[in-house]
């Protein structure tokens, strides 16, 4: 059974929808790519605590890394791109070529990019953290604003941990 709710977050409303309690997206306010929100079944505050706790301790900047069941529905290449996006560590960047390199196809920027675009489960799958060859925000399906809060808190926060470490 499909369900969803809605939470606060530092860069808005975050509405979370999950498949028989699994989640399988996580969308902004106004984000491009959004699905028709008739998809994401009946609003239910009950079977989303563990992704509130994982979130709510990320936003506090004493969570890196999400640990939670994914069921995020894509093509082959999409799912290897978006597992990709998973080990970009807390904190750091890396560019379209970048990751297309990783994947084996240096050529594959653009179709990177479209992937990325289409990431299902912003934050927790972290697509904010891919940026141009130059280091420029570029596109973010959530708005360059929240890219540039989201990578700003976690390097903020990084360096906040790593001198406490």
């Amino acid at each position: 059974m499909r369900t969803h709710t809605t939470v606060d977050s530092p860069v808005g409303p975050l509405t979370l929808v999950a498949l028989d309690g699994v989640l399988t997206g996580l969308y902004m306010d106004k984000q491009r790519h959004l699905p028709d929100p008739s998809t994401f079944g009946h609003r239910e505050e009950d079977g989303f605590d563990e992704v509130r706790a994982q979130l709510d301790a990320y936003f506090a900047g004493t969570l890196t890394e999400f640990d939670l069941p994914l069921a995020m529905l894509g093509t082959p290449f999409q799912q290897r791109v978006w597992a990709a996006l998973r080990d970009i560590p807390y904190g750091e960047t890396t560019s379209y070529g970048e990751l297309a390199e990783q994947l084996g196809n240096p050529k594959a920027s653009r179709a990177v990019g479209l992937a990325n675009g289409r990431n299902p489960i912003s934050v927790i799958v972290p697509c904010h953290r891919v940026v141009g060859s130059t280091g420029d925000l570029t596109g973010y399906g959530g708005g360059i604003e929240r890219k540039r809060h989201l990578l700003d808190f976690e390097r903020t926060h990084n360096g906040v941990m790593l001198a406490l470490g």
